[in-house]
């Protein structure tokens, strides 16, 4: 039976149970995980005398493997554990080489190795051997279907409530870089004014810049509720503030949004559930506003707009487009959504 990956959560947990493992290799394309567990490890396993002599952190452009074993293989000073953390692991070559240090791991070191932007080769010999003594975590992209709920869970942990549109803007706004939204979701934090856990679109106005009534979650709204007039006004609006309202995220959440739609016809079960079920979204709420597109556009027409959309990116892009502004193409297309 195949061995049940663990994800953050899992290592957390056994990290706060102090429960150590020899070898920790973090990858993937997701920085905000990787970051998390080291972080984690770097902050408590040791307390500040004890870094002093056992906490070693090295980056992989100045070092080798042979270096890394080196600094494994050393007894920890005055404490129970020394921490070694290899950040930004994938400028080194020849990591099968650290074979010869998993054969017989130091159970007084815990070695933290941070592989980002990519991944080991999990049908080489290195993999299978981390994976016995340690743990091999990949750190993966999440979808933006599922930003909502990391953005309400995330919250949720901190006593923070966030109204639903507010969740949303800011997911459209920052997309799936878990970094940086985090950041955000933390700066919104401090701003609350005292005595309220609950963040408001009007907040997320003040604070991160978007505004409550023009921004690409109203713009999605309006052509769902077929609103000419509303989305024309978010148009002119972008048009404005090109450098807020990038086209290229306008025409990417607009993709996202149609070629979900279509999906969202094939669900079997077309009631909230079933469709959230059908599109991977974590909460049914977020399924309301494909259950309504359904009642105003017709499969083929939602065919028709997501080539409508490709065709807008092409022409943003300087594909046989001359003289047409962001404004123009957008207007273009939403003309063409809306008719």
């Amino acid at each position: 039976m195949a061995k049940q990956e663990l994800t953050c959560d899992d290592i957390l947990k056994e990290l706060r149970a102090k429960q150590y493992r020899p070898v920790y290799y973090l990858m993937g394309e997701e920085s905000y995980y990787i970051d998390l567990i080291a972080d984690y490890i770097t902050d408590n396993v040791l307390n500040e005398t004890e870094k002093e002599f056992n906490l070693t952190v090295v980056y992989g452009a100045d070092v080798d493997v042979a270096t890394i074993i080196n600094a494994a293989k050393r007894y920890p000073m005055m404490s129970e554990h020394q921490v070694v953390v290899v950040k930004e692991a994938q400028a080194i070559r020849n990591m099968e080489e650290l074979s010869y240090y998993l054969q017989k791991p130091l159970l007084s070191t815990i070695l933290v190795i941070c592989h980002k932007h990519g991944t080991l080769d999990r049908r080489k010999k290195l993999a299978a051997e981390i994976d016995k003594v340690g743990v091999l975590f990949e750190s993966k992209k999440i979808k933006d279907a599922q930003l909502p709920a990391f953005i309400s869970s995330y919250m949720k942990r901190k006593g923070v409530d966030m109204e639903p549109k507010a969740t949303a803007m800011l997911a459209d706004f920052v997309g799936s870089d878990l970094s940086r939204l985090t950041g955000e979701l933390e700066k919104l934090i401090i701003t609350l004014p005292t005595g309220q856990r609950r963040v408001t679109p009007e907040q997320i106005e003040k604070n991160i810049g978007i505004s409550k009534d023009y921004n690409n979650f109203e713009l999605r709204s309006a052509l769902v509720e077929k609103d000419i007039l509303k989305a024309n006004k978010i148009i002119k609006y972008f048009e404005e503030n090109p450098k807020t309202n990038p086209i290229q995220m306008t025409l990417s959440l607009l993709f996202s949004f149609y070629s979900n739609l279509m999906l969202a016809y094939y669900a079997p079960d077309k009631s909230e559930q079933g469709i959230a079920s059908m599109l991977g979204l974590k909460t049914p709420w977020q399924a309301k506003d494909y259950l309504a597109a359904m009642r105003k556009y017709s499969g083929v027409k939602t065919m028709q707009i997501v080539g409508e959309i490709r065709y807008a990116d092409a022409k943003s892009k300087g594909v046989k487009n001359s003289s047409m502004t962001d404004g123009d193409i957008l207007r273009e297309l939403v003309f063409n959504i809306l008719h």
